[in-house]
Formats: C-alpha cells, structure tokens, sequence
C-alpha cells in the first residue's frame, strides 16, 4: 500500500471551509481521477491552522494517477489555504478497525 500526504496552511474560516467541502466530496463519491483510492484521512491541527489529507493506494500506478488528480484540486494561489508540501509513502503496516 502506498500514501499521498498533503499539508496545509490556512486561516480559521478557510479550515472549517475545507473541512466541509471536503466532507461533501467524501459523501458524494471519489472524484474523477480518485476511483481507486482505497482510504482517505484528514488531519486538523485547529491551533496551528494546519492539515494533512491522507490518501491510500494499492499500487505505486494508482498512487501516480491518483497524484495527478489531486494535483488539479491544489486550492487557487492568493488564497487562504495554500499547500505546503506533498510526500509520498510506503505503508507497510496498516490496521484500521
């Protein structure tokens, strides 16, 4: 299995405001480009305005297009939410009950 790990920069209102767009998303199926995901997590650190969004793949292929998709939802520059890094992982061990 392998991750995409994204971490975020915001102000207040653009945190509650990604946190519920996100929810959105979730409930309403993968977007395009995100069909084989197989889990997602995000991170919300409210005192430091921070988060990361975790996203599982089976397969380093799906990791890539699943990469490119995101890549395309990359909040607008200028704004108050803005990317600051995106990693990728290994998981080797997962456990998730």
């Amino acid at each position: 299995m392998y991750a995409r790990v994204a971490t975020f920069e915001h102000d207040a209102a653009s945190l509650d405001q990604m946190v519920s767009g996100v929810r959105d998303d979730v409930q309403s199926g993968p977007p395009p480009g995100l069909e084989d995901a197989k889990g997602f997590m995000m991170l919300v650190d409210r005192d430091k305005k921070k988060s990361m969004g975790i996203v599982l793949f089976d397969s380093e292929d799906a990791l890539k297009k699943g990469d490119e998709a995101l890549n395309k939802m990359n909040p607008p520059t200028g704004g108050s939410t803005r990317r600051t890094a995106v990693e990728f992982y290994e998981v080797p061990i997962q456990q998730m009950d």
